[in-house]
Order: structure tokens, then C-alpha cells, then sequence
């Protein structure tokens, strides 16, 4: 019989890490993985909207509801900020504003226009200084749009990624931005320095804290990738690349293998160091780098 034919990515880049001088004091935020997997805290972002779930209960929401079931006011804040790491998300503003409108709960058409024109604006030439173009979107959203908090920084980082040529958006600004500097954001389109200061220090916070993550997340991939063609399970491969791009995900059934055989590709794969268990629990676990 001939050998099943293995699909297996290749590891991940490496890069040298983040100077240990600007190194934060705190190690959460975001990275992309080959400019298609994003680990975002989402915990933090869910706070910035004013939600308070940790991250066990966010986690265990989002993995374990079925694909039709509503995420929740927490689960849709951390919908938006995996939709802003699509690819697409940094097309053109059309994409921008579709993303929005299935994920922030805004209907098509009911951004204000100076908003929309000044996102448009940006797709269509690049800025100077790239961190002066996410201010500038930040500061119009709210102005016009004073309660929204999510809106303007989601934008903030859909313009620097595109103004940057970057392939897909990172959500960055969401973990680093303090409210109380974001309520300072239209005080910016009249000169102040006082909003475009904290706006570079939340960029760098978060950049530093990209790089460090991205790290760790390149070595534990390695390690999966490592282990990956002594796993036997018919969605062996399937899984592996799930893990690839997902925070976590459940031992449940697989296109072709039973519930049974994939808690027993699980346990394996912790068995080897590859993967984690993260919740705990006897029952309804989740497993992730």
C-alpha cells in the first residue's frame, strides 16, 4: 500500500529579536503569522470596548460555540480584530467598509463620507510618515463619530498597513492605546502633540511586543512542524495546519477522523511538546501552541 502523501507547511521565518532596551515590561501583543495567522490579545482589545471577560472565557466562548451561533458583545470585538488581519482587509476601502459593516455591527452606507473619503484618500497615495496618516483617520473617526472606540483604531491599522505595503493588516493599536488618549484624538486635527505622542509610543509598545510574540509563536510552530510526520491520525495534517493559524482549537471530530482519534492526535501531540492543553478541564478541552 502506497504511503499517504503528507501535506506539511514549511516552518515559519525567523527574525533577530526586538533590541532588549525597548523591550516592554509588559509581553502581550500581536503578531502576524506569515502575514495570514494573527494572535491578537483579545482579552485587552475586549476591554478597550468596555467588556471585562478574561481570556479562558473568551477563548472557550469563541472555540466551543457552533459557526452559526452569536459570539457574543466580546466575541464580536474579537471578530472584528481577526477580520482586520485578512488579507483583504488592506485591498481598498471598499474592503475596509465591508469588513466593518459585518463585523462592527455598521450597515453599509452609514459612515460618515469625510470618513470614508479620507480612508479612500490614503489607499490612493502614500503619506510621509505612515503614523501621521493612522492619526489623521483615528482623529476624523472621532471627531464625527465620538463614541465609537473600535471604529478609529481599526482604520488606524488598516491605513499604516497599507500605507506600508504591508500584506495584511496587524491589529496593534487596540492593546497599547490608552482610552484616555484615544478621547484626546480630535484635538490632533488643531495641532496638538499631545494625542500624536502617545499614539507613536502605543505603535512602538506594540511593535516590540509583535516582534516578541512572533517569536515565540515561530519556535512553537517549529516544534509542531518538527513532529508533524510521526503523527498517524487520517486528520493529522488538517489539525496541524489548524493549529498554524488559530489560538486554539477543540478535540471534536474531523472531516474524516472520529472524536476518539482526534483526542488521541492531541494527546499525542502534547505527549511530544508540540502542543498545550489550555483549559485544564477533564471535558470540552482546547489545545493550542
Amino acid at each position: 500500500m502506497p504511503a499517504r502523501c503528507r501535506i506539511v507547511p514549511e516552518p515559519p521565518p525567523t527574525f533577530a529579536p526586538a533590541p532588549s532596551w525597548r523591550s516592554p515590561a509588559t509581553r502581550t501583543g500581536s503578531a502576524v503569522f506569515g502575514a495570514n495567522v494573527s494572535r491578537s490579545p483579545a482579552p485587552l482589545r475586549a476591554r478597550q470596548g468596555g467588556r471585562t471577560d478574561d481570556e479562558a472565557a473568551l477563548r472557550d466562548h469563541w472555540y466551543l460555540r457552533r459557526e452559526a451561533d452569536d459570539p457574543g458583545p466580546s466575541g464580536r470585538i474579537l471578530r472584528a480584530w481577526r477580520k482586520l488581519s485578512e488579507r483583504a482587509s488592506s485591498s481598498d476601502v471598499e474592503g475596509w467598509i465591508f469588513a466593518l459593516a459585518t463585523t462592527l455591527d455598521h450597515p453599509l452606507g452609514s459612515l460618515p463620507s469625510e470618513i470614508v473619503e479620507l480612508a479612500s484618500r490614503h489607499t490612493r497615495r502614500e503619506h510621509a510618515m505612515p503614523v501621521l496618516a493612522a492619526a489623521e483617520i483615528i482623529a476624523a473617526s472621532r471627531r464625527l463619530l465620538p463614541n465609537e472606540e473600535a471604529l478609529p483604531l481599526w482604520l488606524a491599522d488598516a491605513v499604516l498597513a497599507h500605507q506600508l505595503r504591508w500584506p495584511a493588516p496587524v491589529p496593534l493599536l487596540a492593546a497599547h492605546l490608552s482610552r484616555g488618549a484615544l478621547r484626546k484624538a480630535p484635538q490632533h486635527l488643531e495641532g496638538e502633540t499631545v494625542f500624536m505622542n502617545a499614539l507613536c509610543a502605543a505603535y512602538t509598545t506594540a511593535a516590540v511586543a509583535a516582534i516578541d510574540l512572533y517569536s515565540d509563536l515561530a519556535r512553537r510552530a517549529t516544534r509542531l512542524l518538527a513532529v508533524a510526520p510521526k503523527l498517524r491520525g487520517k486528520d493529522a495534517d488538517i489539525m496541524v495546519g489548524i493549529l498554524l493559524v488559530e489560538d486554539a482549537q477543540s478535540a471534536g471530530p474531523g472531516k474524516m477522523a472520529s472524536d476518539r482519534s482526534t483526542r488521541r492526535l492531541f494527546e499525542r501531540l502534547v505527549s511530544l511538546g508540540a502542543v498545550r492543553e489550555l483549559t485544564g478541564r477533564p471535558t470540552f478541552r482546547l489545545y493550542g501552541l
